[in-house]
């Protein structure tokens, strides 16, 4: 059974860091594409960043770009989203997401992505 099982969330405080991970488990990461999206309370789910195949091409929201860096170890199965100078509007659940159909590029769109694991909780307060 195809799984993404995201961790690593937890309660910070402004301007501090978080890695999170998202590890795969029933198939392999290599031949799908990652995204992260978040949700805070009452809003939309938005895509933060994601990550090529390869690891070659990124995106990045532009209200997370210089904070935010994805990466993705293939050889773990597992991508990570480091999340540096946190801000309180960063508050919200982060998932991670796989799809198959994009081989050299990635997008942020939630409809670009099939598989989606539960999300983790990230809060940024003092």
């Amino acid at each position: 059974q195809l799984q993404l099982v995201e961790s690593g969330g937890g309660l910070v405080q402004p301007g501090g860091s978080l890695r999170l991970s998202c590890a795969a488990s029933g198939f392999t990461l290599d031949y799908y594409t990652i995204g992260w999206f978040r949700q805070a309370p009452g809003k939309e789910r938005e895509g933060v960043s994601c990550i090529s195949r390869s690891g070659g091409s990124t995106n990045y929201a532009d209200s997370v770009k210089g904070r935010f860096t994805i990466s993705r170890d293939n050889a773990k199965n597992t991508v990570y989203l480091q999340i540096n100078s946190l801000k309180p509007e960063d508050t919200a659940v982060y998932y991670c997401a796989a799809d198959s159909s994009f081989i050299r590029l990635c997008v942020l769109s939630r409809s670009g992505y099939r598989y989606w694991g539960q999300g983790t909780q990230v809060t940024v307060s003092s």
